[in-house]
């Protein structure tokens, strides 16, 4: 029998004006999140599911680093460029659209001597193992992956 090994992450926010939030994680500084000028906010912040996206690419970079570890996978380099689409007419409340993303497009280049079959099996695990990867493509998110070598 497996016993749960819980983890609790905490943040707190506070709404600060129009569509500008400032958000505090541990001992950080605080962070704005806010909307573009075309939506409406002050451009002050990155927006929510930017921040998402930005989750994205550093869940996996953790993943890449645990995983490659363990499978003694070398690697000099990780780059990130990924692409979120969403339906605004989802955000306006049109009954039957998803508010989240619609679809992700995910590139990950990696720089490494590693033969293809062993950066398969590295992808294979982080996607199988990211809770960010994980938490978009089991919200029905069709998440597209690829992965480079450089």
């Amino acid at each position: 029998m497996k016993t749960q090994q819980l983890l609790k992450v905490r943040t707190s926010g506070k709404w600060e004006e129009g569509l500008k939030t400032s958000i505090s994680v541990r001992n950080f500084s605080e962070f704005i999140v806010d909307e573009p000028k075309n939506l409406g906010g002050t451009d002050e912040g990155p927006n929510p599911v930017e921040y998402v996206l930005g989750a994205l690419s550093s869940c996996t970079s953790v993943m890449i680093a645990f995983i490659a570890k363990e499978k003694n996978f070398s690697y000099q380099d990780v780059e990130f460029k990924n692409e979120g689409t969403l339906d605004l007419q989802g955000l306006m409340g049109v009954e039957g659209v998803s508010p989240h993303f619609q679809t992700v497009n995910f590139d990950v280049i990696i720089t490494t001597d590693e033969q293809d079959l062993r950066i398969e099996e590295l992808k294979q695990e982080v996607e199988k193992r990211c809770p960010v990867y994980n938490l978009i493509k089991d919200a029905g998110v069709s998440i597209e992956t690829n992965w480079y070598k450089k």
